[in-house]
């Protein structure tokens, strides 16, 4: 509580720079926005080079760019207003305007977000173009958007960063390995239930936790995608990486409601579309810097392991994660049942659309 009100007191003394600031700079508009000048704070759930931070100053660029200096939203990553769990409750609060955070740490303030942490729902490949077509075709976006308004924050998008890696002390070959590991999770229900259903004991902790829990032993093994493995350094204390495919790593750019619904219907539109549009190129991006991050970690640990498991290794995995979608339709809040139905459907025909088996 104490780093909530601390971040509460630095975002007030920002804001009174940003205030200053506006009183002495009046840019025209050059874009074809002719709407009033804005001035936005964008919390990242990532550190500084890493994907949350790196495309949320893409947008502020876009934006920055289409209203010919007249949007100006400043990028503030991981860290510097708070934890993950601070900078989505001030996001809420409407302290802040935007936040990218992940499907984990932002079901705590909209619970049917818990429907993306639900493992084995996406296909093994192609994932950033089942969400364009969902994006774009799908039912699941409009339901995704009622629950979160419910909660005072719209959803822009939802991208791919990857797939989530369980990196670990031992090796991981079957559903057995995992039994007992005490394994760190972000926070959610969804996820500690998944995990203990393999038979795993997870520990749900804070992000910039991780590292020190891993290196003194507190806990045994996590799950991240591989840039935030080599970028937090996970690979100096853990020598194995195992690949489920279970859990798309998605992160949702958000946005105060009170705030998005301020802006003129032209910047609404162009907000939305910057992210929609976003959704394949920054899956490229990702992929490129996850194999490039591979690479550097093993050039930095040689005798580091990296395996996938196959399609039949994965089915056990599979079978006890299923039976946690029980859990979902009572830990979702209102509509869960309409919104996982929705998801399920939306990806089996985007499936069928893009010819992914």
């Amino acid at each position: 509580m104490q780093k909530f009100w601390l971040s509460l007191l630095a975002i007030a003394l920002i804001g009174c720079a940003m205030d200053t600031e506006e009183e002495v700079y009046e840019p025209a508009g050059t874009g074809g926005y002719e709407g009033p000048r804005v001035q936005a704070r964008f919390a990242s759930g990532e550190i500084e080079g890493d994907f949350m931070t790196v495309w949320s100053r893409n947008f502020a660029d876009h934006m920055r760019e289409w209203s010919g200096d007249r949007i100006d939203i400043e990028v503030f990553p991981y860290g510097t207003l708070g934890t993950s769990g601070d900078i989505n409750e001030l996001a809420q609060m409407g302290v802040i305007e935007f936040v990218f955070s992940d499907y984990a740490w932002i079901s705590s303030y909209v619970p049917q977000a818990q429907v993306l942490s639900l493992n084995y729902l996406f296909p093994a490949e192609r994932v950033p173009e089942t969400l364009d077509w969902i994006a774009r075709n799908g039912e699941f976006p409009e339901l995704l958007e009622q629950a979160f308004r419910a909660n005072d924050l719209v959803p822009l998008g939802v991208l791919f960063e990857g797939w989530q890696w369980v990196s670990s002390n031992n090796p991981i070959r079957t559903i057995d390995d995992i039994s007992g590991l005490r394994l760190r999770l972000m926070s959610s229900r969804i996820l500690v239930e998944t995990y203990r259903a393999y038979g795993a004991s997870p520990t749900p902790m804070a992000y910039g936790e991780v590292y020190s829990s891993l290196q003194m032993g507190m806990i045994d093994a996590q799950v991240n995608p591989l840039f935030a493995a080599y970028s937090m350094n996970f690979y100096e204390v853990q020598d194995y990486f195992t690949q489920l495919y279970s859990e798309p790593f998605l992160g949702i750019p958000t946005v105060n409601q009170d705030f998005f619904d301020s802006l003129t219907p032209e910047a609404q539109a162009e907000v939305r579309r910057f992210w929609k549009d976003a959704i394949i190129p920054a899956g490229e991006w990702i992929d490129e810097r996850n194999e490039s991050d591979r690479e550097k970690m093993l050039e930095r640990r040689p005798n580091l392991e990296f395996s996938e498991l196959t399609e039949e290794e994965r089915e056990a995995f599979r079978e006890k994660a299923e039976t946690v979608y029980s859990a979902f339709l009572r830990m979702g809040g209102e509509g869960a049942e309409a919104i996982l139905e929705a998801l399920q459907q939306d990806i089996s025909t985007a499936m069928q659309e893009l010819g992914i088996d």
